[in-house]
C-alpha cells in the first residue's frame, strides 16, 4: 500500500483530477473528491487487495484527521482521500491483504525522497502478461521524476498489474510479460493476436489494472489537470502492449502542489507526465523480485 501527502503540502485549489480507462467503480474510492465541487485532496492511496484493499484509505484518513489535515467544518476536519486498488488475490494467500491499520502505518511512514520499488506496497502481488495462455511475470510499483532547469518537477508513481506485456519504448523490446509454456521465451501477446489466437475468445474483465499518480509543482486548474491525466495514459500505451483492454481497469490521478511560481504550458507538462509514467512502469517491473514462484525481470538477467 502506498499513501502520501506529497511533501507535506495540501493540494492547491483546482489541482486534482483523475482519468479512468475502463476502471471498475468498485475498485475506486472517493473519486468524486476530484470533481468540480472539491478543490483539494489530502492524500492518494494506491493499494493491492482488490475491494478489500480500499479499507487502507480509512486508515490514511484516520491518520490525517489526527494530524489536522482535511476540509474544515465546525466540528473539526474531514480528510479527502481518493483511492484506487488492484486485483492481486490470485497471488499467494488471498486472506493476507492490506487493511485500515496498514493504511495508517503507511501514512505514518510517508516520506519525501527515494524509497523501495518493485515487489512492495501496492506492487507486492502485481503481475503482468496474462493473455493467451502465457505464463505471467512479476509486476510491481515504480516511480520516476523529471526536474526542469526552471524548477518545475513532474513525477509519477505507478503500480503495474497489467494484462499486457511491458515494453521498453526506446527499444521496442519486451522486458516483462507473458512467457511461453516452457518459460524459456516471451510469448509476445500482440504476435499471438496477429496469428488469430485469442481474438474470438470472450474476455474476463476486472482482474488486471495499472494505477498511478502524476504530480507536479506547477499550478493548473482542473480542466488543465484533466488533460495532463489524459496525456499520462499515453505513457501507459508506450510501455504496455496491449493496454486499456477490457481485462484492464486503468486509473491515473493527476495532482498539483501549486508551489511553483513558473507559468507552465499544461500541454508540455502532460507530455512530460507521459514520459514519467512510462519510465515508472519500466522501473516497476525491473525492480520487482520473484514472489510465489512467479518469475521476475531480475531472473532473466
Amino acid at each position: 500500500m502506498y499513501g502520501a501527502h506529497w511533501g507535506g503540502h495540501e493540494m492547491s485549489p483546482d489541482a486534482a483530477k483523475e482519468h479512468l480507462q475502463v476502471a471498475a467503480k468498485w475498485a475506486l474510492r472517493d473519486i468524486d473528491a476530484t470533481s468540480e465541487q472539491q478543490d483539494k485532496v489530502n492524500a492518494i492511496v494506491l493499494s493491492g487487495g482488490s475491494a478489500f484493499g480500499l479499507d487502507t484509505a480509512t486508515g490514511v484518513t484516520r491518520y490525517l484527521e489526527e494530524h489536522g489535515y482535511g476540509y474544515a467544518f465546525a466540528g473539526g476536519k474531514i480528510p479527502i482521500v481518493p483511492a484506487a486498488i488492484l486485483f492481486d488475490l490470485n497471488v499467494g494467500d488471498s486472506r493476507i491483504r492490506p487493511n485500515a491499520d496498514a493504511g495508517y502505518r503507511a501514512a505514518m511512514n510517508a516520506k519525501s525522497g527515494s524509497f523501495e520499488e518493485g515487489s512492495v506496497g501496492a506492487g507486492a502481488g502485481a503481475t503482468v502478461g496474462k493473455l493467451n495462455g502465457g505464463k505471467r511475470m512479476k509486476g510491481g510499483i515504480g516511480t520516476s521524476s523529471i526536474r526542469l532547469p526552471n524548477g518545475i518537477v513532474v513525477g509519477a508513481i505507478v503500480a503495474v498489474n497489467c494484462v499486457g506485456d511491458v515494453v521498453d519504448p526506446k527499444t521496442g523490446k519486451i522486458v516483462a510479460g507473458a512467457r511461453t509454456p516452457d518459460g524459456k521465451a516471451f510469448l509476445n501477446i500482440m504476435e499471438t493476436y496477429r496469428s488469430g489466437r485469442g481474438v474470438a475468445q470472450n474476455s474476463q474483465p476486472g482482474q488486471n489494472t495499472t494505477i498511478g499518480v502524476i504530480a507536479t509543482n506547477a499550478r493548473f486548474d482542473k480542466t488543465q489537470m484533466t488533460k495532463i491525466a489524459e496525456m499520462g495514459h499515453d505513457g501507459m500505451a508506450r510501455a504496455i502492449n496491449p493496454t486499456h483492454t477490457l481485462e484492464d481497469g486503468d486509473t491515473l490521478f493527476a495532482l498539483s502542489t501549486g508551489t511553483s511560481t513558473v507559468a507552465a504550458n499544461h500541454g508540455a507538462i502532460g507530455a512530460l507526465a507521459a514520459e514519467a509514467v512510462s519510465e515508472a512502469i519500466l522501473r516497476a517491473v525491473m525492480k520487482a523480485k520473484p514472489v510465489a514462484g512467479i518469475l521476475s525481470y531480475q531472473d532473466l538477467r
